[in-house]
């Protein structure tokens, strides 16, 4: 096969595409900028988003919205660790959290610290924490 031409491996209506989103800024980066060990400290390990890690969700939100890429979404992965649920679920994430019975809440109101409310399960693609997603540190 050469690399000109049309002909593909697999047709494209069959193919997926993947987006790789890196989580937003957590206090372990501005720690981390001030003195690298801090990387490696286990204070920092599971890290909650910062007030500028939450502008980046918010304006990644906004940016997802807008091109209407939410619609094509159909399952979001992430690692169990805070700082990377804080941001799926700030990106992608319901509208308008309500106690109703019937809606599960994917983040409790204030979770970790993050004076934010309630993000609601309505309207939004699953979101699953897979542990063979998590950073690994090696010493």
């Amino acid at each position: 096969m050469d690399g000109c031409g049309g002909s593909t491996l697999f047709p494209l209506h069959r193919c997926k595409t993947i987006h790789l989103v890196r989580h937003a800024q957590g206090i372990h980066n501005v720690e981390g900028d001030k003195n690298y060990k801090a990387y490696m400290s286990p204070e920092y390990y599971d890290a909650h988003l910062t007030q500028l890690g939450w502008q980046q969700v918010d304006n990644l939100r906004k940016h997802v919205h807008a091109c209407e890429l939410l619609k094509k979404v159909e399952l979001v992965i992430t690692s169990p660790l805070l700082r990377t649920m804080q941001t799926a679920v700030g990106v992608f994430g319901g509208e308008g959290y309500t106690d109703r019975m019937d809606v599960i809440p994917l983040m409790a109101a204030n979770a970790g610290n993050s004076n934010r409310p309630a993000i609601s399960s309505l309207n939004c693609p699953p979101i699953i924490a897979v542990e063979l997603c998590r950073e690994h540190l090696v010493s």
